[in-house]
Order: C-alpha cells, then structure tokens, then sequence
C-alpha cells in the first residue's frame, strides 16, 4: 500500500507539470517510433526474403564473363545433372526491362508453371504467344488488368503487344510486384538470346546438407561459372536490409544525440523546484528510499508510456500502414514500390533490448540527481 501512494502521488507530480511532461513524452516517443520503426521494418524485409528464398532453387548456376554475369549454354545443365546428389537442373531465361514510359524497371521471367510458387488475384499463367501475366506494381503502373494489352519494345526496338491473363499476388509481394511472366520461347526472341542459350540453371539438391559440396563440384568442373547457394542469396539481402537500416539509424543519430543530451541534463542536477520539493518531503518525514521510489516511478512511467506508444505506433506503420517514407528507402525499388504488409510478427529479444536501451537511461538520469538532493539536509536543499 506504502509502495501504491508513492506511485499515485508521483504521477500526480507528472500531471503538475503539463507541459514539461507532455514536452519530454512527445520527443521520446518520437525517438522510439523511429527506431522501432527501422528495426522492425528492416526484420520484416528479411523475413519477407526468406519466405520467398524458401521456394527457390538450392542452387543458381551463372556464367561469367570478365567477372560479369553472362549467358550460359544450355547443354551445361547436363554436365551439373550427372553429378552424384543433384536431383534437376533447369536453364531459366529471365530479364530486365527498362520501361519509359512509367521510368520503371520490369523483371521479365519465362513461365513455368510447373515450378512457379506464385498465385493469381484474378486470371491464368500465360499458355500461349502473345499473352502475360503481370505484377501488381505492373499493372497499377500502366493501368491495366486482365484481357488489356502491355505493350514493350523488344531488343529490336520493335513494339511487342501482350494480351493480360493474369496478375499476380503472392506470399511476398516484395518480390512479384514488378515482375512480368511471358512464354519461354516469347521471352527468347523479345530479348533475342540465341538458341541453346539461357539466363543461369537452377539446380535442385536431394540432400540439403550437401548444397555446398556440389556447389564446390560445378566450379571445379566449370570454372567459368559462378554457383550461387540459397544461404547465399539471403546472406546478401540480410546484409543489404541491414545496411538500409543501419543507413536510416544514422540519419536519425541526431535524434538519438538530442535524446542523450536530455537525459545529461537531467543527470546534471535537478532545477530548484524540484530540489524545494524533495526538501519539503524530507522535512514532513519522508525517507531517502521513499524519495527515490518517487523518483524511479516518475521516470518508469513517462518513459515506459513513451516507449509503449512509440512501439504501438511503430508497430502499426510497420504491418498496417506500409510503413510511409521509410519504407520507400528500405526496400530499394526506383520507381514501383511494393504495397508492403508483411505478417506481424513481434521479436521479444528485440523488444526487450530496445526496452533496456531506451528506458534504463532515462530512469537512472531521473534517480541519482534525486539521491544527491534526498541525502542532503532538508533545510539545505529548500534554501538552495
């Protein structure tokens, strides 16, 4: 009950002081939101990659070229299958495509709708010449829909019309909002790449545990190639996601310095209304315990209400909102931005160290300028 009053009668000091309270909860809420926003954001981006990297190829096999990417012969495939643990090996063709008229880059892919993990929101995979099936961001960009025309300029420089069958959703639209499904042989002479020819292979693996083995095997056999693993791809996106995210946390350190310089000033010394007050409470029979748990719950609770406001607001830009402005410099597109609503999804340890690393502070500034004026003489302190 003793523990209660003091409680009470800390957040009626809070009220006391409208404006200072309300002043000092509105910057760290802001502060928090931005970093849990990142945080948050940059977590979703990755898992978003791994859900998608889940139904890809073990294995991507490239042809270089001068350290560059190249076309890789077909007949490739048949040397990588009769190695001992690979279970297919499929030449793919995909591109990209730099449209115009939007200033949008495309990612063109051959269809196979045996293979392809994606689904439609209305519509078919293209079967026959002429026809496509579009991503979201495609389809809003140049406006059209299911049976309307797409209309691209081949490497020809040579207008091709596609008939619309289908737009696509998928379990990560990070990945399928700018892309466009042709036929294999269409796709071909659009982006005129000789015969026996393909993009890379995707190579399938029975035994998860020997990706790397294999991998080792096909640049032993064929050094002018490049194997590329799954844990690859997602080391390289965790890294890119990670980088974004370190970027945007950088051009926030200005807030974090401003946050740090609050919590110095408050660590400094306490103003003499405050010093007055902790003296009246000494001199009316309050002990120095009593006045730093009066302390400590000032500062739990404007910084616990400040960082789960922030964390709330966060939260809800992140998965409900589409996370404006960050977003746009996370996921890296030029031009077409995915509609991005990942799945909610709260990280405890996350949560927890942002917790420590934003209220810690804060209530420790709030509690030893408290000590120095409660272990002093009453009438010392109100005289200050």
């Amino acid at each position: 009950m003793h523990r209660v009053k003091i409680l009470e009668y800390a957040l009626a000091a809070l009220l006391r002081r409208p404006g200072k309270s309300a002043a000092i909860l509105t910057a760290y809420t802001l502060l928090v939101t931005v970093l849990c926003s990142v945080l948050l954001l940059t977590h979703a981006l990755k898992t978003e990659a791994e859900q998608l990297l889940a139904e890809g190829p073990e294995l991507v096999v490239q042809q270089t070229l001068a350290g560059r990417h190249d076309l890789i012969p077909e007949r490739t495939a048949a040397t990588i299958a009769a190695i001992p643990g690979v279970a297919s090996v499929t030449p793919r063709i995909w591109g990209y495509y730099y449209d115009s008229l939007t200033k949008a880059n495309y990612t063109l892919l051959a269809a196979d709708p045996a293979a392809s993990p994606l689904e439609l929101v209305a519509g078919r995979l293209p079967e026959n010449e002429g026809e496509c099936a579009v991503g979201m961001g495609v389809a809003a960009a140049r406006r059209i829909g299911v049976n309307d025309d797409l209309i691209l300029i081949d490497a020809a420089n040579v207008g091709t019309i596609f008939t619309v069958t289908g737009v696509f959703k998928a379990e990560s639209r990070l990945f399928t909002e700018d892309l466009v499904v042709v036929p294999g042989e269409a796709l071909r002479r659009f982006f005129a790449i000789p015969a026996g020819m393909a993009t890379d292979l995707a190579v399938r693996v029975h035994n998860p545990g020997e990706i790397e083995t294999i991998a080792a095997k096909v640049k032993r056999q064929l050094p002018a190639t490049r194997p590329i693993t799954r844990n690859d791809l997602l080391r390289t996106y965790r890294a890119v996601f990670d980088w974004r995210g370190g970027m945007m946390l950088a051009l926030f350190a200005s807030a974090l310095l401003a946050f740090c310089i609050l919590a110095w000033d408050k660590a400094t010394g306490l103003n003499a209304g405050e010093r007055r007050e902790i003296g009246i409470l000494k001199a009316v029979g309050w002990d120095t315990g009593d006045v730093l748990m009066l302390k400590f719950w000032e500062g739990l609770a404007l910084s616990l209400l400040a960082f789960l406001l922030g964390y709330t607001l966060a939260f809800a830009m992140v998965f409900h909102w589409g996370v404006p402005v960050l977003g746009d410099v996370l996921r890296g597109w030029s031009v077409i931005f995915p509609d991005l609503h990942p799945v909610p999804h709260v990280d405890l340890y996350q949560m927890a160290t942002l917790a420590f690393l934003t209220i810690v502070p804060f209530v420790a500034s709030t509690v030893i300028p408290a000590w120095r004026a409660a272990t002093s003489d009453p009438d010392e302190v109100m005289r200050q």
